[in-house]
């Protein structure tokens, strides 16, 4: 987001989309295993979004619901709707719609390979299981969340196999996409090195 803020730009976080299926699907007590009915609910959301201060601001049925995306319960829930290709068709036109002038940044496991495979410049922005936990594990604290960061870095392991394994747009760098490992990188040095991307792109 901070990139999109940056440039001016326009910005989907794709990922939310699959969270807010998942808390839709929890508030109205549909399992993560009823794919028909959670073809129907990502069809149908009432959401909607908005920006305050630093932040993302996220309406669902009118009830604002953004203190509750990042929740390891939430995050679990939604990797196992993205693996059910109603859940996926049925976001992917609304993903799409996010693309206006004068630019979008759109983060997500398949933006480079289907939702946006025409993209002039694709980041794979990747970083190991260990970086990425302690990087939640802080996040967490942060908002007074209790955690254990050893159960997040199973979480995240186990995650990435299920994504990088599912038959419809698995976890992958598009062909033509820059891979950047953000291991032993801070956020600056990311945004600078995309940054340098995009003026020769």
């Amino acid at each position: 987001m901070r990139l999109a803020q940056e440039l001016g730009w326009h910005f989907l976080d794709s990922g939310i989309l699959y969270r807010i299926v998942a808390v839709a699907a929890m508030d109205r007590n549909i399992g993560p295993d009823d794919e028909q009915q959670l073809g129907e609910l990502a069809e149908h959301l009432d959401v909607n979004f908005g920006f305050l201060g630093d932040g993302i601001v996220i309406l669902l049925d009118g009830n604002r619901i953004s203190g509750r995306m990042r929740s390891e319960e939430v995050s679990e829930f939604a990797s196992k709707c993205a693996i059910i290709p109603a859940v996926r068709a049925a976001l992917v036109q609304r993903q799409r719609a996010f693309r206006k002038l004068p630019g979008l940044v759109a983060d997500g496991r398949d933006m480079g390979t289907v939702i946006f495979p025409d993209a002039k410049l694709k980041i794979f922005l990747t970083a190991n299981a260990e970086a990425r936990a302690n990087r939640r594990y802080k996040q967490l604290k942060e908002k007074g969340e209790s955690v254990n960061l050893s159960r997040l870095f199973q979480e995240i392991k186990k995650r990435d196999e299920r994504d990088m394994s599912r038959s419809i747009a698995p976890l992958k760098p598009a062909a033509d996409a820059h891979v950047i490992d953000s291991t032993e990188m801070s956020i600056d040095k990311v945004l600078s090195k995309i940054h340098s991307l995009l003026e020769v792109n």
